[in-house]
């Protein structure tokens, strides 16, 4: 048999696990506390990323395994807010000499707080940790955002909203957990349009429960009406905890299908295909602002679902998705005080072998790929010498080398989601199959 018939990755699933970072959390683990400022101080702290997650929204979606808890009554959020403070204040004194050069609030749903709520979590940015004036982006979703929320992201220089649409067919949303209005979904895209943010994003997943291809490519051009100069694609992962995963159900897969066909869609409206999941509109030659990306080393995270990532250790409080568990976490991170704020407990190690596979998997999932030449420079050594398998990926037709510059093929973009978990470590693996579900 050939070579391409016996390899997993291209006779098994395209669809083995979303690489959003690596090491996933369940591969973190607890150790001693170690001081921020021991963390963060042989690390390069001029040009770091700000990420502040606030973990509420408005109703848990069949198919969400985030770190979020729905409808927190007020005082939660007032308490949560006051712990997000102390945080900022314990991480500012710990690393008095951070400069950050982009800042994002994730969650959950952002936009689930009020006007002057979330004027506060902007407060805590700019007045606490010195986030002012850079690009900033905020996650939103069609039932919570309103004019006077856009009036408040646009007065403090957001730059990039990101919403989460999903499907624009009822019937598809509400099978998935998520019930909406597509009359709130429509109402709050042209809102969106006429706001004139630098960039909107919407996110769409094709494998809902219903939906055939049709009723996929269907949600992608009403999303295209709106010009949107992003669009995250992702396919449904039906994992466990969550309601989807907890059903009975059996699911029908054409999501290659789907992708193949709303790739080709995107091409041809002039969107520039960046990953699998991500296609942008062509930006203009001259445009140096930075492509927003909250997976790099160098990232600072506040609040209780947040990571930090210092290059030799990744820290955050514990991962649950039970709500029971979730409300657990919160409830400790309110409790901690500013000292023990100060201090990270809960997280990765990564040695040399972590960090070059790391590196390669930030590169290859990306159409960019990488140059041999940077990673070299990096680590003293070849990448294909450290990782054979990328010559075979290159035999299979999912990888190409040309000039020293690695980069995926389009079959090799489709199969990013099992390419990315080939390159797992034994101990990656070993962490996330013993991970206690919560």
């Amino acid at each position: 048999m050939k070579l391409a018939e016996l390899h997993p990755v291209l006779s098994g699933s395209p669809y083995a696990g979303y690489v959003y970072a690596y090491p996933h959390k369940t591969a973190y683990r607890a150790f001693a506390p170690r001081p921020l400022s021991e963390v963060w101080a042989g690390e390069s702290r001029d040009a770091l990323f700000l990420y502040v997650h606030v973990p509420f929204c408005t109703m848990r979606c069949g198919f969400c395994n985030l770190f979020t808890t729905a409808v927190p009554n007020a005082d939660l959020v007032t308490s949560y807010l006051a712990a997000l403070r102390r945080q900022a204040e314990a991480v500012r004194a710990a690393i008095p000499d951070a400069r950050f050069a982009r800042f994002a609030i994730g969650g959950g749903t952002p936009t689930f707080l009020s006007e002057s709520e979330l004027a506060e979590v902007f407060d805590i940015a700019e007045q606490v940790m010195g986030a002012r004036a850079i690009p900033t982006g905020v996650e939103a979703s069609p039932d919570t955002l309103t004019p006077a929320k856009v009036a408040v992201l646009k007065a403090r220089g957001v730059e990039r909203v990101s919403i989460g649409v999903q499907s624009f067919i009822e019937e598809e949303a509400a099978n998935s957990g998520r019930p909406q209005s597509r009359a709130d979904v429509d109402n709050v895209l042209s809102l969106l349009a006429a706001s004139d943010f630098d960039t909107v994003n919407i996110d769409l997943i094709y494998g809902l429960p219903g939906q055939t291809v049709a009723s996929w490519l269907y949600s992608l051009r009403e999303a295209l009406r709106y010009s949107p100069q992003e669009l995250y694609l992702y396919p449904l992962y039906v994992r466990p905890l969550t309601a989807l995963g907890s059903s009975r159900k059996e699911w029908d897969d054409s999501r290659l299908a789907c992708y193949r066909e709303a790739r080709d869609v995107l091409l041809a409206e002039g969107y520039e295909q960046v990953s699998m999941r991500m296609f942008r509109r062509a930006i203009a030659r001259g445009d140096t602002r930075p492509h927003y990306c909250c997976q790099d080393d160098g990232m600072v995270g506040l609040g209780c679902g947040a990571r930090s990532y210092a290059r030799g250790l990744h820290y955050s409080l514990d991962y649950a998705v039970r709500p029971k568990s979730v409300k657990g976490i919160i409830s400790d991170y309110l409790a901690r005080s500013r000292d023990e704020l100060a201090h990270a407990e809960h997280g990765f190690q990564l040695d040399r072998d972590e960090q070059q596979r790391r590196y390669l998997l930030q590169s290859i999932l990306n159409a960019e790929g990488f140059e041999a030449a940077h990673y070299t420079m990096r680590f003293g050594t070849d990448p294909a010498a450290d990782f054979p398998d990328l010559h075979t990926f290159a035999e299979l037709g999912l990888l190409k080398c040309d000039g020293g510059k690695w980069t995926p093929t389009a079959r090799g973009l489709e199969r990013s989601d099992a390419i990315g978990p080939w390159f797992f470590s034994m101990r990656v693996r070993a962490n996330m199959t013993d991970y206690a579900l919560k």
